[in-house]
């Protein structure tokens, strides 16, 4: 397996939730990690604490991923302070329960710009440094993506977007630049929640998922083998079977 450590990493949107417990695996591996924010500054900062405490660098910069400009400054000051880029994980995303016809233009785009546009432009951004680097890219995508759900639709566009743009910078960026995708299912943070217990139920593994869970999937594309590449990995329990 390819070992992270000494190596650098960049998480968007890893302030908290499901970003900040793939910032935390990625460091405890050895990873120096740069993580991006764009509201929530404090939870950056608590996250680059809990970063250093694995014995490794970590900075927050802002980021705002419908901003090229803004983009390729967060791409840059990660170079300039931690030297390099190997490894891109594009986490940031947005969700939201909308039935189709209600879905208001802002609303859809605002879902594209972020889940879809975002992760184009950080990957443009970092692109020749990823190249020369013989980096990997790991995006976070959706069982959403996969499957439509009715009450989700300009989401599940959006990571089916998500899906192909994998699959496409693997065709495109190969053989320097592996890029694969890890598509959670029904995610929670550890507790028992009842407003999510029936996807437990509908699920063959019997349990919603984990941050952890889905961390391990990342893990796995960035220390597996780099002939590994254009691939979606569902994390979800068999929920989508």
């Amino acid at each position: 397996m390819y070992s992270l450590r000494g190596k650098t990493a960049l998480v968007t949107g890893a302030a908290k939730r499901i970003g900040r417990s793939l910032a935390l695996a990625l460091a405890n591996e050895g990873a120096d990690v740069a993580i991006t924010y764009r509201s929530s500054e404090a939870e950056a900062q608590a996250t680059v604490a809990a970063i250093r405490e694995s014995g490794v660098r970590a900075m927050a910069v802002y980021c705002d991923l419908g901003d090229p400009a803004c983009v390729r400054r967060a791409v840059e000051a990660t170079i300039g302070k931690l030297g390099k880029i190997e490894l891109l994980v594009n986490n940031a995303g947005m969700f939201e329960t909308m039935p189709l016809e209600s879905i208001a233009l802002e609303q859809w785009d605002a879902m594209l710009n972020t889940n879809t546009r975002g992760p184009f432009l950080m990957a443009q951004a970092a692109h020749a440094e990823l190249k020369q680097r013989q980096g990997r890219i790991v995006n976070i995508g959706s069982l959403g993506g996969l499957h439509p759900w009715a009450t989700h639709g300009h989401y599940c566009v959006s990571k089916a977007a998500v899906h192909m743009l994998t699959k496409t910078m693997a065709k495109a960026w190969a053989p320097e630049i592996s890029v694969n995708c890890v598509a959670p299912g029904m995610i929670v943070n550890g507790e028992v929640d009842p407003d999510y217990e029936h996807f437990a139920e509908r699920t063959p593994m019997r349990r919603n998922g984990t941050p952890e869970d889905v961390a391990a999937a990342v893990l796995f594309f960035a220390t597996g083998p780099r002939f590994i590449t254009g691939q979606v990995l569902s994390v979800d329990g068999g929920l989508g079977l």
